[in-house]
């Protein structure tokens, strides 16, 4: 089980990272382009979701494209979902008490990753090689 603390921690210890709230909740950013962040859920996406609306801590994170987000949803509905909100937007809802810290790293660097200049981003994975 994963925390907003390990969201924090994961998003912090990434290269030419801030963080600076929006919308009253902490965002993770690097060169100013958001990457991962606090999403609680408002009385919208609990009248949308219904009773599928989960109780715990939930944190967003940017995806490369829509069926990147179809996937993680569909293959992993039970640490991944979306909200009528996000339709047409590139990022995922984290369960954040059903996913593991190894696993939210994954996601985490992934959506730093999508985000970081390509510069950046190719001197990560050069120091940091996948797998």
């Amino acid at each position: 089980m994963a925390t907003l603390d390990d969201v924090a921690r994961l998003a912090e210890s990434l290269p030419d990272v801030t963080m600076r709230p929006a919308w009253g909740n902490r965002m993770w950013r690097v060169h100013d382009r958001g990457f991962a962040w606090e999403r609680p859920l408002n009385r919208t996406d609990h009248g949308a979701l219904g009773d599928a609306a989960p109780n715990g801590e939930i944190a967003a994170a940017r995806v490369e494209h829509d069926i990147a987000k179809q996937a993680m949803v569909s293959s992993e509905p039970e640490r991944f979902f979306t909200i009528p909100h996000f339709d047409g937007y590139a990022a995922v809802l984290i369960r954040l008490e059903a996913i593991d810290v190894d696993r939210l790293r994954e996601v985490v660097v992934d959506a730093w990753l999508d985000r970081a200049p390509k510069r950046l981003a190719s001197a990560y994975l050069e120091e940091n090689p996948p797998g």
